[in-house]
């Protein structure tokens, strides 16, 4: 009799360990919406610790670029061994608890079962099912990971196209006040309605890519000087600028571009627990970049003639009633991607803290 008690909540415990690794893989690779995974969790910031130590050692930022460079597959690749391994020890606890002799001989069992080996099985109707689910689940767990690389190298090389056509605009690393000096030179800052479009349903498509597929926002761009986020820094910033500063008509795309651009970032920065003010309000909210280096901006821009309002004070209060809508969100992105330096964003981004493993954040 006390052996039974013992076996009941031993074969719950199993069943649990299971259902929620099952679902740890449908969360991360089958379901269409935002929703944080403990287990990927885990394991991400199990790797970043490993690279961590690795980076310790990298002198120069292209040394570290090419250690973090293999951060984001090898991640993605152990959630598979994880899933299975947790996989494996539930249903080990199951077998156990149906009489399968010893633990090792369950756990036998169970492997043999997973992997569809054969070697090893466990007579009787309720081990035959036992043994039949879990080969079931083993084969779903990798073909979720099998169909999931495809879409998700698909989003990456369209982010990644967006992020390689900028240097044409603004140069690499990518800046705000380069791209509005090169536009003005070749007079094309009144004819960008189609780029803020663009960038708009780029962002569009970044909150819900890097939400729903959130390895993605730890991918690096091909080229070690460029990165999505610093990318999206910069066109938000030449936006902000334009409407602010620049003595040009106002573009209701270039504002309809930084409302989605700030949406997007707060989307992704709600995704991975980073605290953010969902209505910011500048003075009483400061943002990183100072006074003197807009004024600094805002010579560098009338030396190659662009058009400026003569009222640079107000100048400057507009442009940082924009920029406060996604400063301290592009900082921390620009921390936990290690992103390149770039003007305005990773130049000043806070040093990254890994998070405690087994503590939830709350947002």
């Amino acid at each position: 009799m006390m052996d039974l008690l013992w076996r009941v909540p031993v074969f719950i415990l199993g069943v649990g360990i299971a259902a929620a690794t099952l679902l740890s893989a449908i969360r991360t690779f089958v379901l269409p919406r935002s929703a944080s995974d403990l287990i990927a969790r885990w394991t991400f910031l199990a790797t970043r610790r490993l690279f961590e130590l690795r980076l310790r050692r990298a002198p120069t930022y292209t040394a570290r670029d090419q250690i973090m460079a293999y951060y984001a597959p090898i991640s993605l690749l152990l959630l598979l061994p994880v899933w299975l391994f947790l996989t494996e020890i539930g249903f080990s606890l199951m077998f156990w608890a149906i009489g399968a002799g010893s633990y090792y001989d369950a756990f036998t069992v169970s492997g043999s079962s997973l992997l569809t080996l054969g070697f090893a099985r466990q007579e009787g109707w309720l081990a035959t099912t036992l043994s039949f689910v879990e080969a079931i689940i083993g084969l779903i767990e990798v073909a979720l990971l099998i169909a999931y690389l495809p879409t998700m190298y698909n989003a990456f090389s369209q982010r990644e196209q967006a992020v390689t056509m900028l240097e044409v605009y603004a140069n690499t690393p990518p800046s705000a006040v380069e791209m509005i000096a090169r536009l003005q030179r070749i007079r094309g800052l009144e004819k960008l309605e189609d780029f803020w479009e663009r960038w708009e349903a780029w962002f569009a498509a970044l909150a819900e890519s890097h939400t729903s597929l959130a390895a993605l926002v730890f991918f690096r761009s091909p080229v070690p000087d460029q990165s999505w986020i610093t990318a999206a820094g910069a066109v938000l910033d030449a936006a902000a600028l334009l409407q602010s500063t620049v003595a040009i008509p106002n573009t209701p795309a270039a504002s309809l571009c930084l409302r989605a651009g700030y949406v997007a970032l707060r989307r992704i920065a709600d995704f991975f627990y980073i605290p953010c003010n969902p209505n910011p309000q500048f003075p009483r909210d400061p943002i990183s970049v100072t006074r003197e280096e807009f004024h600094l901006a805002c010579a560098e821009l009338a030396a190659q003639n662009v058009p400026l309002r003569p009222d640079l004070e107000q100048a400057w209060r507009d442009f940082a009633g924009w920029r406060v809508n996604y400063d301290q969100v592009l900082l921390a992105l620009c921390t936990i991607t290690m992103a390149p330096p770039a003007r305005w964003s990773s130049d000043r981004a806070p040093a990254y803290r890994i998070p405690r493993l087994f503590t939830k954040p709350t947002p």
